[in-house]
């Protein structure tokens, strides 16, 4: 058992004994923790939370997937106790150990191929990092979270709408601290557009444009034939995981590509959206959406990847004192009509998307991950003040997480209860997209999560996993 659960354990069990005389029951609970050697969960609100640390005390993180953004998570929470690592490729391990900020953990951090194995034979472990292919977020998260581990999600939280309710539920059940990595909710000019939309200069907002450059990635083409010898050096079972068997073909799915295919990812909406999507989102408290629609370019064979470029159209429910919203996302370079009150020769958003927040006053543009947010045009940003800061500033997406760990009293702002129904949003588009060769606008009951006039459609927020990879 690991200082911090020790810990714990004495202080559950002094808080019990405190009361012991006056209740019979809570005697014979000190009994059988008193003998208790397994590993036990206790619930946040008495403790601070299955797996309480003290703020003094350094945490014990596994991370499943170390390379690419992997690379980045572990860096970025080096300062604690890296202890674990997980990954299907040996070479990508291998990578990361050789980057110089691997030097504290490179030798006696464990290693691992497969993260059941991982995470069922080392009690140790308080938090997990999860940045694999989309298709396997939820079934990681799932598994870390029913063993009492806090969990923080690479983007997009999962693969599925169906998981993103599935998570939201078992981090609620399970009373862990979790985090979406959108790293952009962390940072001030998310806060910022909140101040902006706030502070009622914008007016009554009832239009918002969302959109990005992305694919930068192969999309809209068939799957490619025939196979090649799996590496050595990987695992490809493992890195299939949850979805169906196909050939292992050198760059076609790993270690990048995978974006692209509805298999293993959620395309451009997913990628992107929760660096874009997430700010209006956020600051208009948008929640589900009614109703969805979209067109798009050819898709590849059988729907296997997504569209090269598409045009969502969201619509929102009028909500306390703010009207209904249609927000409409646009990718593979396409761009909303060009506002006529901005200035001419002037790049909407920055080179990697943007967003439009349309009020009957003023108009709210930034860049990816909320950079920049300035009124339009900027005569009018020039003579407007500046909201008042009536948000807290965060440490960072990453410090928010580990910060909540170690303190029950701080909270994340991107954890599964709001990340969940971004993500879920995000997926909508994604249904919508799949359906528009269809001509169908989907009517949505956010409530019982099923479109009311599209059967085919509500098949498309579920799917089937491979024996021994599913939500358990």
């Amino acid at each position: 058992m690991s200082d911090f659960k020790e810990r714990s354990t004495e202080k559950l069990t002094k808080k019990v004994e405190s009361d012991s005389s006056e209740n019979p029951s809570r005697r014979k609970f000190i009994k059988s923790i008193s003998g208790a050697s397994a590993f036990m969960i206790v619930p946040r609100s008495v403790l601070g939370g299955p797996a309480y640390v003290a703020p003094s005390d350094k945490i014990n993180i596994a991370a499943v997937g170390v390379g690419g953004k992997g690379a980045t998570d572990i860096r970025s929470v080096a300062h604690e106790n890296i202890y674990a690592l997980c990954d299907i490729d040996d070479t990508k391990m291998a990578g990361t150990l050789n980057e110089d900020f691997a030097v504290s953990f490179r030798d006696k951090a464990k290693k691992y191929r497969d993260y059941r194995e991982m995470l069922d034979s080392e009690p140790e472990i308080d938090a997990v990092l999860v940045s694999t292919p989309d298709h396997m977020h939820a079934p990681i998260a799932t598994h870390a979270m029913n063993l009492g581990k806090h969990v923080y999600v690479q983007k997009p939280l999962c693969h599925t709408v169906r998981e993103a309710r599935y998570l939201a539920e078992r981090a609620r059940a399970n009373d862990v601290v979790t985090q979406m990595g959108n790293q952009g909710h962390a940072e001030e000019g998310a806060r910022q557009i909140n101040e902006w939309v706030a502070s009622g200069v914008l007016g009554n907002i009832r239009e918002v444009h969302c959109w990005t450059n992305r694919p930068v990635w192969p999309q809209g083409i068939a799957r490619p034939e025939g196979s090649m010898s799996v590496p050595s050096t990987m695992d490809w079972e493992l890195w299939l995981g949850a979805a169906a068997h196909r050939p292992y073909l050198d760059r076609a799915y790993h270690p990048f590509n995978w974006r692209g295919w509805v298999d293993f990812g959620t395309g451009v909406v997913g990628d992107m959206g929760a660096h874009i999507i997430d700010h209006p989102y956020w600051a208009l408290d948008l929640d589900l959406p009614t109703r969805v629609s979209a067109s798009s370019t050819r898709w590849g064979r059988e729907y296997e990847s997504f569209p090269i470029g598409s045009k969502i159209h969201f619509e929102f429910a009028a909500k306390g004192n703010r009207g209904p919203v249609k927000m409409t996302w646009y990718d593979g370079g396409l761009l909303p009509e060009r506002p006529e009150i901005i200035e001419n020769g002037r790049q909407m958003g920055d080179n990697d998307g943007g967003v439009l927040i349309v009020g009957d006053r003023n108009t709210l543009m930034h860049g990816v991950y909320g950079r920049n947010p300035r009124l339009i045009p900027d005569a009018v940003h020039a003579e407007m003040p500046a909201p008042a800061k009536t948000l807290d500033r965060s440490p960072g997406i990453y410090q928010e997480w580990i910060d909540a760990i170690k303190d029950p009293g701080k909270t994340t702002t991107s954890s599964f209860e709001y990340s969940a129904r971004l993500t879920e949003t995000m997926l909508l588009g994604n249904v919508a997209v799949r359906r528009a060769g269809d001509h169908k606008v989907l009517d949505y009951d956010g409530r019982s999560m099923r479109f009311t006039n599209d059967e085919e459609a509500n098949s498309l927020l579920d799917k089937d996993y491979r024996p021994d990879f599913g939500l358990s």
